[in-house]
């Protein structure tokens, strides 16, 4: 991962009306979850980390304690590590998590959901959700997060997606089938246990060559999901337009241009509003 190329402070939040991202029914999002089951080792080699200035945002000064949940193979974990907190991280593959006790073999890894993590009340002065909150039931495991959140504690949610404002970058995507981009109003939804939502743009790009953009591509849920014929398909696709019409040749070096979007909310005290 290459350092950030740019960010952008407090983007503009809007209004209740605005897009609310997608909607995924509870058996739908169970199904396509089960994708990521199997494949940490190539799911771990592929998928790009995070910028540290989405860290620097999130995480408040005097923080010492962080769970990640939905934590993967430890992409987000290793920027929290890297900040000198404790971290638990949480995930309901055990194939995912195998490879992040791997990785980072002194964390504190556990099998469960962001609707139920098992974890002690209070704990915690952060809770980050990293490229995993669309796969979660929102007012569950906001529930949760509360319940294992320190007075005041953090929630953030975090989302790396291809830069779409960007013309080949957005035909790519939509052969990468990379359903986890943004609409433009994108807004998490989030329990009353939190209030206080704000967000952070981070701008980077990852140095990848053909032959990873293919990879990245076997690691979404779409491809994991898709029978041989679809997979052929993008494969065929990915192929043509990244040579023939791009012109990039194998092993060429490509700035694959990213945005970070950083979501943070703070633990209401008290009774949460009705």
């Amino acid at each position: 991962m290459r350092s950030p190329g740019a960010a952008n402070n407090a983007a503009g939040i809007p209004g209740p009306a605005g897009p609310r991202g997608p909607k995924l029914h509870a058996a739908r999002r169970r199904e396509l979850g089960q994708s990521f089951q199997d494949g940490g080792e190539h799911y771990d080699r592929v998928r790009p980390g995070y910028p540290r200035d989405s860290l620097d945002w999130l995480v408040p000064p005097g923080a010492r304690s962080a769970a990640d949940l939905g934590a993967g193979t430890g992409k987000f974990t290793a920027l929290l590590i890297q900040r000198g907190l404790a971290v638990t991280a949480v995930d309901p593959s055990t194939d995912m998590l195998e490879q992040l006790r791997k990785s980072y073999p002194l964390v504190n890894a556990l099998e469960g959901t962001a609707e139920a993590t098992g974890l002690t009340d209070s704990a915690f002065d952060v809770v980050s959700v990293a490229q995993a909150w669309h796969w979660c039931e929102p007012m569950a495991a906001s529930t949760e997060i509360s319940r294992i959140l320190r007075p005041h504690g953090v929630l953030g949610l975090i989302w790396n997606q291809l830069d779409t404002s960007i013309p080949w970058v957005h035909r790519l995507s939509r052969i990468m089938h990379a359903g986890d981009v943004h609409k433009p109003g994108f807004r998490p939804v989030i329990g009353p246990e939190f209030g206080g939502l704000e967000s952070h743009l981070t701008q980077w790009e990852d140095a990848l060559t053909p032959e990873d953009i293919m990879e990245l591509t076997k690691s979404r849920s779409y491809y994991l999901r898709a029978n041989d014929a679809t997979r052929a398909k993008v494969m065929h696709n990915l192929e043509w337009y990244l040579h023939d019409h791009l012109g990039h040749a194998p092993g060429e070096t490509i700035g694959l241009p990213y945005m970070t979007q950083t979501w943070r909310a703070f633990k209401i005290q008290g009774p949460a509003p009705r």
